[in-house]
């Protein structure tokens, strides 16, 4: 085991870490969560800003009441934090509060003020589907290509911006690859659409708790158009995600929602919209995730994005050495523990000879562990990582669609938050190695509806735990 525990300085800032969880044998165990690319645990300061805010909270805009006023000054703060955090300009740049990521880009893929001449959006084979189904319906999308280990083909993207050219209107792009950890050269991605006169939007929402971002002022020609990030990623679980970007985007047109909030005037006749950020938000927003996710902000601040980087670099870099110990374990990727630095902290993994539905199963039922598992809202990237071919595909989706999922491609994503340590990961390396040799207590049967595996005769009580 290791003797560093570079997690101890932070893990007092988290809430649930001490929580125990009920396992198979009848005894408890505090919960073990390697599922951060998913959703994080809450910062404490999170959870005691909103109990703080909750005295005050009320209507936001044009209440005159000091409460209305305050929520008002508190909604507005945290738009702010949440432009500084990204290097965003107030003068040139907004941010649009919503649910999250998917509904930002979402949003923009509406709201892009697409023209008869430029009809092509420009994407990759490895964006989660958030990030590639809205730009489907909204364009012509054309799909750069992944490298055989998983990396963005980068001579595949200038060949095809060389072969678009000015017909390229948006590229939309990841900054990282959720399922493999990759990171992608954004800044230099971007001046290559702005050499051809495109915008470029870049899904953050797996990037932003773990690296530093700056999306550049718009002279700049590396500079980031848009940008999209959620804060149930980043500690603050609240229902809050943003969409950050230029602002000359959102002064013109029609909301793609429209009723209260996003008007200045309305007649029978005729209606003015408001500005940027309001004409896009819709309803009364969610001013409580606005200033949870103002307040994770603040603290990753506090802690430093270099820190968080090298902590996550430890953990990859020692997670990646002690899974060479285990023959039967196959890591996706890059598996060089001394690159660990230039990628994020997410390694997706296989068993060899057994199904990824049922290693998770007995990681969490009988270690205490959680992971994901599947094909992480990424199927085109999953089945190039795992070279299938499109006739295997084929069949697996045909089974799928007659509800049969027990054969459903995938894999185990390890991933890191700021709170996990060295001794967590000797806990699942000792975990993996049992389950390799075929040593688990389980005797474990198949849902084929949804392909996971469940346990005989045991099954938590989680009304002992939460219930209304």
């Amino acid at each position: 085991m290791s003797t560093h525990s570079p997690h101890k300085q932070y893990c007092t800032a988290f809430v649930g870490l001490d929580v125990k969880v009920p396992l198979m044998d009848g005894t408890n165990r505090r919960y073990i969560n390697f599922d951060n690319a998913a959703s994080t645990p809450s910062f404490k300061c999170v959870q005691e800003t909103v109990n703080q805010f909750l005295n005050y909270y009320s209507s936001v805009h044009r209440g005159t009441g000091f409460k209305s006023q305050l929520s008002t000054h508190a909604y507005e703060q945290a738009r702010e934090i949440t432009m500084a955090f990204v290097g965003a300009n107030p003068e040139t740049h907004t941010c649009i509060f919503g649910k999250n990521a998917s509904e930002a880009l979402n949003k923009l893929a509406r709201r892009f003020p697409f023209s008869p001449g430029r009809d092509i959006i420009l994407s990759s084979g490895m964006e989660h589907h958030s990030n590639d189904l809205p730009w489907r319906k909204a364009a012509k999308t054309v799909h750069v290509n992944i490298l055989p280990d998983g990396r963005l083909d980068l001579m595949d993207y200038d060949a095809k911006l060389a072969e678009f050219g000015d017909r390229v209107a948006l590229v939309a792009v990841t900054a990282d690859s959720n399922v493999s950890g990759f990171i992608n050269p954004i800044h230099s991605l971007a001046e290559k659409a702005h050499a051809v006169g495109a915008h470029i939007v870049v899904d953050v929402a797996q990037y932003a708790p773990h690296r530093k971002l700056d999306i550049r002022d718009l002279d700049d020609p590396t500079h980031l158009d848009y940008i999209a990030l959620s804060a149930h990623k980043m500690y603050a679980p609240f229902g809050t995600g943003a969409l950050i970007g230029r602002r000359d985007t959102f002064e013109h047109g029609d909301p793609d929602q429209v009723g209260g909030g996003t008007v200045e005037i309305v007649t029978l006749e005729d209606v003015t919209w408001s500005g940027p950020p309001e004409r896009d938000e819709v309803g009364s927003p969610n001013v409580v995730g606005a200033v949870a996710l103002g307040a994770a902000i603040r603290f990753l601040d506090e802690v430093g994005m270099e820190a968080v980087a090298q902590h996550e670099a430890e953990l990859t870099a020692y997670l990646l050495s002690r899974l060479q110990e285990i023959h039967k374990v196959k890591v996706y990727g890059d598996s060089d523990p001394g690159t660990a630095s230039e990628r994020l902290g997410v390694i997706p993994i296989q068993i060899k000879g057994l199904s990824h539905f049922l290693a998770a199963a007995i990681l969490g039922n009988e270690y205490g562990i959680g992971v994901r598992n599947g094909c992480f809202c990424a199927h085109p990237y999953l089945l190039r990582l795992l070279n299938i071919q499109e006739d295997q595909a084929a069949l697996v989706r045909e089974r799928m669609l007659r509800g049969d999922r027990s054969d459903m491609p995938g894999l185990l994503r390890i991933s890191f938050g700021l709170y996990n340590s060295f001794e967590e990961i000797d806990t699942l390396i000792e975990a993996l190695n049992q389950i390799t040799l075929g040593h688990y207590q389980g005797d474990y049967f198949q849902d084929q509806t949804s392909g996971e595996f469940y346990p005989h005769n045991w099954k938590p009580e989680f009304r002992k735990y939460f219930h209304f």
